[in-house]
């Protein structure tokens, strides 16, 4: 792990998304998905899994069921089955048809637009919330904080917090609005593919001089 300097001190927003910019400038979600439905299932089935393996899965799972209704009629034995590859499958299977059951009993059908409902749904807390309004809708009312977030954020000194939703917090607060979304594709790349949990790369990052956490 790299160690810590107390001389260091956390990047301003502009130098930071800057820096972040030039190391990931292709940074985007990676789910493929094609409406509301399809993103929200696939950010179920992302936890504890990565994205390349959702995306294998849901290639014939988002032709087998198209609607909140095909899921919630699902046997449950058989969805397990078309999920099984990204772990947890009963889990997820059960929060899946607990969702969908709800979009329909609740929602017509539809995947809601706002926090407040988003997070009425099983297995939808503020992360998976904030994904589907930003990526689904383009409404940026947070920003969506997974592992790579969290960890990047505590190793850069923007948070020292572990939960989430204390994190989402300091993040806000340290982000101008209007950058949230991108900051978030940034941040999720940067811990992704540089500032990785076991080995990160500090020698090859930009952000290595002001770091607290740089090992270099």
């Amino acid at each position: 792990m790299p160690g810590r300097s107390a001389r260091k001190t956390a990047p301003s927003p502009p130098s930071l998304l800057a820096k972040l910019e030039r190391m990931h400038p292709g940074a985007r979600t990676e789910i493929d998905f094609s409406g509301p439905l399809e993103l929200l299932v696939a950010t179920i089935l992302s936890a504890q899994s990565t994205d390349r393996q959702v995306n294998l899965v849901t290639k014939e799972l988002f032709k087998k069921y198209r609607t909140a209704a095909d899921y919630a009629a699902a046997k449950t034995e058989e969805l397990e089955r078309d999920i099984h590859s990204t772990g947890f499958f009963r889990a997820k299977s059960r929060l899946i048809q607990g969702a969908a059951r709800m979009l329909q009993d609740d929602f017509g059908g539809e995947v809601p637009r706002t926090m407040e409902e988003l997070t009425r749904l099983p297995g939808v807390a503020r992360k998976t919330a904030n994904i589907v309004l930003t990526g689904a809708f383009g409404i940026v009312e947070g920003m969506a904080v997974d592992t790579h977030v969290g960890r990047v954020s505590r190793r850069l000194g923007l948070s020292k917090c572990e939960d989430p939703a204390k994190i989402e917090q300091d993040l806000l607060r340290f982000f101008p609005k209007e950058s949230w979304a991108r900051a978030t594709s940034l941040l999720v790349f940067h811990g992704r593919y540089l500032c990785k949990a076991k080995k990160p790369e500090c020698g090859r990052c930009l952000l290595k001089r002001e770091c607290p956490s740089s090992c270099v």
